[in-house]
């Protein structure tokens, strides 16, 4: 079996996910991962399968590319295999006014320290900037870590929280 890596992102309207989703499963493609969002009225999934070859899920995802209104990519994967968490969950929230360079200067603290992003969420409402992000942090580093936030938050003019993500809602 091959697994396998597919984006789809175009204009939104209704139907896109259970198009692909369709395609897919007369494939046989089996569906392991996924995520899907609207960004300003853009569609933009990504998922993981595992089934039939590349070319031949690009073939039959085709159609629903024709005319421009959606791009479809697909592209082989190498399986991780069974993994073990590699460190402590926490999400990290940042809110403030917006400005360039939030979400580079914030993960790059993040980055530094060790931790890994696996989850990032923002969002601009008006002139407020909200970012979002699951992190794995390595064991022992969240308390450091918090101070080097703040720090960092205060010089872009914003707020942050670090705290302990809740393993039931993740």
């Amino acid at each position: 079996m091959n697994e396998l890596a597919i984006t789809v992102i175009g204009r939104d309207r209704p139907g896109i996910v259970a198009d692909v989703a369709e395609v897919l499963a007369r494939l046989g493609a089996n569906l392991t991962d996924s995520t899907m969002t609207r960004l300003r009225g853009h569609f933009a999934m990504t998922l993981i399968c595992v089934g039939p070859a590349a070319a031949d899920v690009e073939a039959a995802l085709a159609p629903l590319a024709a005319g421009g209104q959606l791009l479809a990519t697909v592209r082989a994967v190498t399986p991780d295999g069974a993994t073990v968490p590699a460190g402590e969950p926490y999400v990290m929230a940042v809110h403030g006014a917006d400005r360039l360079g939030i979400v580079a200067a914030m993960t790059r603290v993040l980055a530094d320290a060790g931790g890994n992003v696996t989850d990032l969420s923002t969002r601009l409402t008006g002139s407020l900037y909200v970012v979002v992000a699951e992190v794995d942090l390595p064991p022992d580093t969240a308390g450091e870590l918090a101070g080097r936030l703040a720090a960092a938050a205060a010089d872009l003019g914003v707020e942050v929280t670090l705290r302990p993500a809740d393993p039931d809602l993740l």
